[in-house]
């Protein structure tokens, strides 16, 4: 979530605000509010915008996710505009920083991704088939499985991974798999400017504010 603060002379300064009747204030209150919605909007499309040309999105609700929403239920408060989204990762690719705990990281095909859910329905079922182990290799913690049979649905991608890396046409039974490398934390770059895709949004709000104050 991002939180930022508008100033402006005239009806927003606090001061002259204040020094309207409650009738005038009621009316200020609301074009306030009205032109937060329809520029929170346009700010919104515009950060999605942004996004997309900064992430390879797989899933279109990842960039849906992210809305612009109205707080107004003080009247004696101007309303506040929040751009932000539910997902909370987010907040990593806007920060940057350090995930501490032990991760489980899909060794997949470079450029294809599988989902939490998924990964960990690989991990269980080759865990119930006793087919999971840990092997160290270069200092790290993989963890591998044979190629069986009664595998074969789970571990699809990790051979199509495999053949990727090696350029073996095909992975024998019983070749052992790599399915993932186990971390003690993962540190991400900051990948998107979300404060700055806001602020340079920030005159399309003011223009909204301002065409319906001047309907009072």
């Amino acid at each position: 979530m991002l939180k930022l603060s508008l100033t402006a002379s005239g009806l927003l300064d606090k001061s002259r605000f204040d020094a309207w009747s409650r009738q005038k204030q009621a009316a200020i209150h609301q074009a306030v509010a009205t032109g937060m919605q329809s520029g929170g909007k346009t700010i919104a499309d515009a950060v999605r915008s942004r996004m997309n040309a900064d992430f390879t999105v797989r899933k279109p609700a990842f960039v849906r996710s992210l809305r612009a929403k109205v707080y107004d239920r003080n009247p004696d408060k101007l309303p506040a505009l929040l751009i932000g989204s539910k997902i909370p990762w987010l907040g990593i690719h806007v920060r940057g920083g350090t995930v501490s705990g032990r991760m489980l990281i899909p060794l997949t095909e470079e450029g294809r991704r599988i989902g939490r859910r998924a990964f960990k329905r690989v991990i269980d079922t080759l865990i119930r088939s006793g087919n999971a182990y840990f092997i160290r290799k270069n200092g790290q913690a993989i963890l591998m499985a044979e190629n069986l049979r009664e595998n074969a649905s789970a571990l699809t991608r990790f051979k199509r991974a495999e053949r990727s890396r090696t350029g073996a046409k095909s992975i024998k039974r019983g070749t052992e798999i790599p399915i993932a490398v186990l971390v003690p934390n993962i540190t991400m770059k900051r990948r998107f400017d979300l404060e700055g895709a806001v602020r340079g949004q920030l005159p399309v709000l003011a223009r909204a504010i301002e065409k319906q104050l001047t309907k009072i």
